[in-house]
Parts: C-alpha cells; sequence; structure tokens
C-alpha cells in the first residue's frame, strides 16, 4: 500500500527531513504514479482478527495529537468490508478526548501491535461515530457477545491506507497464556508435567490478595462467596456495578478469568462477596469454583473495576434485573439508597425459589423493590415498556441479565424514544 500510504504520510515538511537526513531517494518511488485502490487483503484481515488491543491517534481543535490505547476480546476490532473496520466503544474513563476530537475531525491513525512476533501495522482513515438508535444493525455487528464490557458506542473506520513497519526495536512481550504455553512446552519436552493444582497454592497472579472466609447457598444453583483480605484488613473502595476479575483453575490445570459483580454493598470494605450461579453447559468456570473453593482458598487478582456505573448527580435510577443479573443492581440499589436518591428495583426471575438475595431485597428495600416471575402460575410478569413508560422523564436505566432482557430493554426505550445514554445496560451472557 505504498503510493497510498505515502501520499498521506510523506507531507513537505517530512520529505524534507527524508532529504536532510539522507533517506529521500529511498523513499521517492514510494509516491510516484496513482494512489492504487486500497483493499485489506487476507493477511492484514487475518492480523487485525488475532488482535486484543491497539493505539488510536486523534487531534484535537487546538491541533493537540492524543493518543489512546483501546482493548477488548481478541478479535474486537473488527473487519467489515476490504476498506472498513470498526470497533465497539467500550464505557471507560469517561473523558471522551476521542470522541470529542473525531467529532472536530474524523482523521485517525491506528497502531496495531503483535509483540511475540514483532509484527506491526499502521492503518489511516476516517472515523466516524455511531449509536444503536441510529445504526443498530451495525453496532450489532461490532459487538461481542461473550464479553461483558458495555457498549457506549460503535466507531466505524473507512481505510485510507496502511502500511507494515519492520521488526526492528519492537521488544518481543508475551501474554500470560503464552508464557504458561511455553512452560507447558518445556515440561512436556523434560517428561516433568503434573497436575497444575499441586504445583500451584494461590490461584492468579494479581497484586490484591483474598481469601474465601465464606460460602452460602442462596439457591439450588447459586452460590455466595465471601472474599477478605488475608489480614482481615480493609479492602479496596467499590463502587455500585464494580466487578471483579477471579482468577479460576480448571480441572485440567490451567487457569482462566472470569468477571463477577459485587454484591456487597459499597460502604463495607471488610468484605467482598460475589454470587457464582453454576451453568451446567457453560465454559467450565462455574462449576470448577462450585466444585474447589473452599473456606481458606487464596486468590491474587486485580482491584475491582465499574464498568457499569451509576450517575453521580440526583436523577432518578430505575434498576431492572433478570436471573443472576441481581448480583450489581443490589449494590447499585444499595448505593441509591445510602445517597437519599429516589429508585426502583425491578427483579424478574423464573420463581421465588430461584432468585438470589429476594429474601434480603425484601427486608431492606421493601419499599422500592417489585418482584416478578416468568414460571410462576398466575405470576406478573416484568413489562418494560411500562416500567419504562411512566418513569420520570429524566430517570436513567439500568438493565442486567440475559441478552434478551438487554434487547427487548433496548427496542423498548427506542420506541419510547428514550435517548440511549439514559439506558445503560451490562449481559450476563
Amino acid at each position: 500500500m505504498a503510493r497510498a500510504f505515502a501520499k498521506i504520510a510523506f507531507t513537505p515538511k517530512v520529505q524534507a527531513a527524508q532529504a536532510r537526513m539522507g533517506s529521500r531517494d529511498a523513499y521517492r518511488g514510494a509516491e510516484l504514479g496513482e494512489v492504487e485502490a486500497v483493499e485489506l487483503g487476507p493477511y492484514e484481515v487475518e492480523f487485525i482478527a488475532e488482535r486484543d488491543s491497539f493505539y488510536q491517534g486523534t487531534v484535537g481543535e487546538n491541533g493537540w495529537p492524543y493518543v489512546q490505547h483501546r482493548g477488548g476480546p481478541t478479535g474486537f476490532l473488527k473487519v467489515l468490508g476490504p476498506q472498513t473496520i470498526g470497533y465497539a466503544d467500550f464505557s471507560g474513563n469517561r473523558q471522551y478526548i476521542s470522541v470529542g476530537n473525531l467529532e472536530g475531525d474524523d482523521r485517525v491513525s491506528l497502531f496495531l501491535m503483535d509483540y511475540p512476533a514483532q509484527r506491526r501495522l499502521k492503518i489511516w482513515g476516517r472515523a466516524r461515530l455511531i449509536d444503536e438508535d441510529t445504526e443498530p444493525a451495525l453496532v450489532a455487528r461490532l459487538e461481542s457477545p461473550n464479553y461483558r464490557a458495555r457498549v457506549e458506542r460503535g466507531v466505524v473506520v473507512t481505510v485510507e491506507a496502511f502500511d507494515w513497519n519492520c521488526p526492528k526495536y519492537i521488544t518481543p512481550r508475551f501474554t500470560e497464556a503464552q508464557v504458561r504455553e511455553q512452560l507447558s512446552a518445556l515440561q512436556g519436552d523434560a517428561g516433568q508435567l503434573e497436575p497444575a493444582v499441586e504445583v500451584f497454592d494461590e490461584i492468579g497472579s494479581g497484586l490484591l490478595k483474598l481469601v474465601v472466609t465464606g460460602i452460602r447457598q442462596m439457591t439450588p444453583r447459586v452460590r455466595a462467596y465471601e472474599l477478605r483480605a488475608p489480614d482481615w484488613s480493609d479492602l479496596p473502595p467499590a463502587t455500585g456495578g464494580a466487578h471483579l476479575a477471579v482468577p479460576v483453575r480448571l480441572p485440567d490445570g490451567s487457569v482462566v478469568t472470569r468477571q463477577y459483580s459485587l454484591a456487597t454493598h459499597p460502604h463495607r470494605r471488610d468484605m467482598y462477596e460475589i454470587a457464582v450461579l453454576r451453568e451446567e453447559t457453560g465454559r467450565g468456570g462455574s462449576a470448577a469454583i462450585h466444585a474447589h473453593w473452599q473456606i481458606g482458598t487464596r486468590l491474587a487478582l486485580d482491584h475491582p473495576a465499574n464498568q457499569f456505573a451509576l450517575h453521580d448527580d440526583r436523577r432518578p435510577a430505575i434498576l431492572i434485573a433478570g436471573g443472576i443479573g441481581i448480583t450489581p443492581i443490589k449494590a447499585m440499589a444499595h448505593e441509591q439508597k445510602a445517597r437519599g436518591n429516589s429508585f426502583e428495583l425491578h427483579y424478574s426471575g423464573r420463581t421465588a425459589a430461584e432468585m438470589a438475595y429476594r429474601d434480603q431485597l425484601a427486608i431492606e428495600l421493601s419499599e422500592q423493590l417489585h418482584l416478578y416471575f416468568t414460571r410462576a402460575p398466575g405470576a406478573t410478569r416484568l413489562d418494560l415498556k411500562a416500567i419504562m413508560a411512566t418513569a420520570a422523564p429524566d430517570a436513567v436505566f439500568y438493565i442486567c441479565g440475559p441478552g434478551r432482557l438487554i434487547e427487548a430493554a433496548s427496542k423498548a426505550a427506542r420506541e419510547l424514544a428514550i435517548p440511549a445514554r439514559r439506558v445503560q445496560h451490562e449481559s450476563f451472557e
């Protein structure tokens, strides 16, 4: 893609610098002829699909450049066509610098890195921001169904040029999974393979150390796990909607990470609590926790993160939970009550016996709690459109649960012309 790249990158000032430094002749040929049609080939498509992060450059109205790291599950940057890529923009620190820059200047530059193989791909293009209200089908194409982070918008980039860099000065770096794979291969070569469960005592490698100090069977399929510091000291603060990336050792000895929302009252600093629904047909994480976590199980993980945070003003909140989605909603309800803010809590489950925290919430939040059942004869079922239609005109909605609940809430909001910014959601699928 030499000519398209050169037409954008080799400005007169750059050409002058090349001439001074003696590299002008080497690059002059890249500028000759017409700019070719820019299309991502199979090699670029494969490389993009393997990335779990990239760096994005934009320019502000004051002329200052800004570089932002964007991360997500592998493949979250998607190739939509031979000249088009896009990604779901997950909720972050809410500074919105890149968003504001792109609204003033749609030009964007991306750096995609493959540190182990010492490869990098540079992409130039023009970006546009989309949302579920205007282009729901396109936003849906950008989503990663199994990734929990909230999607605020989509970013679609029309590629105008790309270029591969040489590997010089790219320091190889490896993920935990890649290191583990290499170590396993070495152990196998040496004939020293042993079950990982016997090799490692503490699960995980994060800086935050926790120990399981309590286990409660809340429903036939849901257990609550109480986590404290080994010395029972105060834990890092966590706001309503926060989650822990929990390390889980699977039966084959490998350690994976699963995200579980904190159900604890946000003002508590002595312990965290997560509720784990055992999924018989899941990926094995919940089953492994139910089978192997005991009082005294030790974990090493990262500090709590929050990608589903409450608004920080006095607007009322409408909290809607489906099934195990009650875990972050419960904490958010406690936070709203502690602030003295108006809120409603709508909680739907199959039957009363399958709804974690139902009895506790009925006592603590009796005035705000509304219960619904999907498999109890004659019971009231959740009517999202009615709830949203009768809410205060400035209310903010928070929905957590299975994908079908999220889809129904999004559809109801669109039909009622409720702005997308007032409808926040988090899926457990």
